[in-house]
């Protein structure tokens, strides 16, 4: 009998699904479906301690982490580029001085940071996601979760990052550092450094936030000096390791 082995793996919170097991959706995709039959009415209020049982792992767990430092970006970046190096040195920056790495725990940026905090005796964090392709958290992480919920794994992010390195990435990265920058605009948190990293990457999008977002009307004047620029590794850390400038209070088109 010949066994065909299928690379296929998908890693669902604490449980791991390979070949034939690996389910054709995400929790995700289940929990946000509308089957329009009303058979959502009997299965989503028990999905409510799946996500119960995510918050608690995830608190009880990072809990005792101490001052983190969130670093996000792009998942695709390559060992040899020159982004892959400077967030090793981020991640070797961070633990240096007292501070947590947390990464999303895939490879690219998320595994340079890691890397960085792990080989200088730091703690490295790894909050890894449910998707539908192939992905576990890197062998730099020392603190890892896998989560179900993006929205459970970003409130960890949340809550224990003081603060966010964020270097080039797609979709995902804009998303986290998008949600981050809301939360200050709005003063739902009240310190919370965003350091951008690589000038000619966010300059073009910081360009467009202060010509149309701002030139129209959209956000306010002090919006985008919530943001910090640079390409100094050391720079990045010490801006979002020191005590951050008193908050912006939030205004009226904040809020819409």
């Amino acid at each position: 009998m010949i066994v065909v082995v299928s690379k296929r793996v998908r890693t669902q919170g604490p449980v791991i699904r390979r070949h034939d097991q690996v389910q054709p959706t995400t929790t995700d995709q289940r929990l946000l479906s509308n089957k329009g039959d009303g058979e959502w009415v009997h299965s989503d209020p028990w999905r409510v301690l799946r996500i119960q049982a995510e918050f608690v792992e995830g608190f009880g767990t990072l809990a005792e982490m101490g001052p983190g430092i969130g670093v996000f970006g792009s998942a695709r970046t390559p060992r040899r580029d020159p982004m892959y190096v400077a967030a090793t040195k981020i991640g070797r920056g961070l633990a240096e001085a007292g501070f947590a790495t947390l990464t999303g725990g895939g490879p690219g940026i998320m595994e340079a940071a890691n890397k960085g905090a792990l080989e200088a005796g730091g703690v490295s964090v790894g909050l890894g996601i449910e998707l539908p392709f192939e992905q576990s958290l890197n062998k730099y992480v020392s603190l890892g979760i896998n989560f179900r919920y993006f929205f459970t794994r970003k409130v960890m992010f949340l809550k224990y990052s003081q603060g966010f390195v964020v270097m080039p990435g797609g979709f995902g990265t804009f998303d986290e550092v998008f949600e981050a920058l809301t939360l200050v605009q709005t003063r739902k948190v009240t310190s919370f450094p965003i350091v951008l990293f690589g000038r000619d990457f966010w300059s073009p999008l910081l360009g467009w936030l202060n010509d149309k977002v701002l030139g129209d009307g959209y956000i306010s004047t002090a919006d985008p000096g919530l943001m910090q620029l640079t390409d100094d590794p050391d720079e990045a850390v010490a801006l979002v390791t020191s005590p951050s400038p008193a908050t912006v209070p939030a205004s009226p088109a904040a809020m819409s």
